[in-house]
């Protein structure tokens, strides 16, 4: 073999064997966040969301398997404010990987930043399933939202340098959107703005408060604590004297009780996909999208 031929061979085979740009390996705690880390890391990210769209994240089965996915991460996105309090530890036990350990730039607090609501005075579990650091469900307001999306770039860039304008870019993007849809959103839903909101668990606080519905009634008496009979017909008497019409329900939540109390207050009943996912849209600007026209649409059908 001469010695072009060879040198040529040796320059086929660096090429051959020269790797892709590696992509990042995330893994979000929910289908939200993942939504949004989806949109921020696009194909520069491998995304794995642990928990299902239709679980109670609070509950979320923890299998070995995400013990393997953890261990492979460059990155973790969770909800915090104890969100995920009951499952995740011991998962990161588990997966023993430094790059995601708590303070660690792998290690993404999606709630920093973000001014939680219902942060308690006291701390006191006889009122039930409560957050000391306030309700996680911060998502559900868009705005949040934004405040998310910037940490993620942020957080994505330190982690992968090279690719900082790619995230920077896609940031800029994703607000945009999202600014043109909360005008849409907010025009759709103002002929019912001020209309109280029946739900079934503190779980919609900040989108009642980003498009004006008051939510201080639920079919749990207490956080995490079932529905009694007894509290069921204090929130019948309620709904007749206050003439609220909607209650909105979760995929993991009772509806047979939900629509129990709907039949005895002439009130229809919504369903709430809890995250972005079956049996909802995939995307965050589409699941917003899907929660504001139910939301407009029970208004619209209640009498």
């Amino acid at each position: 073999m001469n010695f072009s031929l060879r040198v040529l061979l040796i320059s086929l085979l660096a090429l051959c064997g020269r790797p892709a740009q590696a992509k990042l390996n995330v893994v979000a705690t929910t289908p939200d966040l993942g939504a949004i880390a989806h949109e921020i890391g696009g194909d520069h990210i491998d995304l794995t969301v642990l928990a299902k769209a239709t679980e109670d994240p609070h509950f979320v089965d923890a299998k070995p398997s995400f013990i393997v996915k953890l261990n492979r991460a460059h990155a973790l996105i969770e909800g915090g404010a104890e969100l995920e309090a009951g499952w995740l530890a011991p998962l990161l036990h588990g997966a023993r990987n430094p790059k995601i350990a708590a303070g660690q730039p792998g290690h993404i607090m999606a709630s920093e930043g973000v001014s939680l609501l219902e942060i308690p005075a006291v701390l006191d579990r006889s009122q039930g399933d409560i957050h000391a650091s306030g309700n996680p469900h911060f998502l559900t307001d868009p705005l949040n939202a934004k405040i998310v999306a910037a940490h993620l770039a942020q957080s994505f860039s330190q982690i992968d340098p090279t690719s900082a304008s790619f995230y920077a870019a896609n940031l800029q993007r994703f607000n945009g959107q999202l600014e043109a849809k909360l005008v849409e959103w907010q025009k759709l839903l103002a002929p019912y703005q001020g209309r109280p909101l029946v739900t079934y668990h503190s779980y919609w606080i900040y989108f009642g408060r980003r498009f004006g519905f008051p939510m201080d009634l639920y079919l749990e008496p207490k956080p995490g604590i079932p529905p009694t009979p007894a509290h069921l017909a204090e929130v019948i008497a309620a709904m007749k004297a206050a003439n609220l019409k909607v209650i909105a329900v979760q995929p993991y939540q009772n509806r047979k009780t939900a629509e129990t109390v709907a039949s005895h207050a002439n009130a229809v009943v919504v369903d709430f996909p809890s995250f972005p996912g079956e049996p909802g849209p995939v995307g965050y600007l589409a699941w917003l999208d899907l929660l504001v026209k139910t939301v407009a649409r029970g208004f619209g059908q209640a009498h």
